[in-house]
């Protein structure tokens, strides 16, 4: 095995270990904190699938201003409660092991499936990842991407007014 392998399980192993204590966690901060750590191992796996460019956009949009939008909110909302809505006891306990099951499936059939070998993974082996990502989000996707931008305008526009209105 070499050290690339080792690193790829090691990174593998941190994501879902830091994943599954971001959903257990009672406390939302927490939780919020944990998912930092999935998404930077994610973001590490990205580096070692040669996704630099993937890489670096998890941490810059979704480690860094995703995450801080989620934390503001928490803190703006003290959601430090546990919601009449939680699941506990057995139902939660059979919820849990249904989507094990669902993921181990998954799992199973990706594996089945192999490596991807198809026109995308061509392009990415002879153009590199930026050419590959850019020409379609800005072509066949530009609709649904300015319309994402303009979600999230909206959401940091309201955290805004509702900051604002407590002070």
């Amino acid at each position: 095995m070499d050290g690339t392998r080792i690193l790829f399980d090691g990174f593998a192993l941190l994501a879902m270990g830091s994943a599954g204590l971001c959903i257990t966690r009672r406390n939302p901060v927490a939780s919020a904190l944990w998912l930092v750590v999935t998404l930077f191992a994610l973001a590490a796996l990205f580096v070692l699938l040669d996704a630099q460019f993937i890489a670096v956009l998890q941490v810059l949009v979704y480690a860094g201003a995703i995450m801080v939008l989620f934390l503001f909110v928490i803190m703006l909302l003290n959601l430090g409660r546990a919601a009449p809505t939680d699941l506990k006891g057995p139902l939660g306990l059979g919820v849990g092991v249904l989507l094990a099951g669902l993921l181990l499936v998954q799992l199973l059939v990706l594996r089945q499936a192999g490596p991807a070998t198809g026109g995308a993974a061509r392009a990415t082996v002879e153009q590199g990842i930026i050419p590959t990502v850019a020409r379609p989000l800005f072509t066949a996707y530009l609709v649904p991407f300015e319309i994402t931008s303009l979600l999230l305008l909206a959401a940091i526009v309201g955290a805004v007014v509702l900051a604002k209105r407590k002070l």
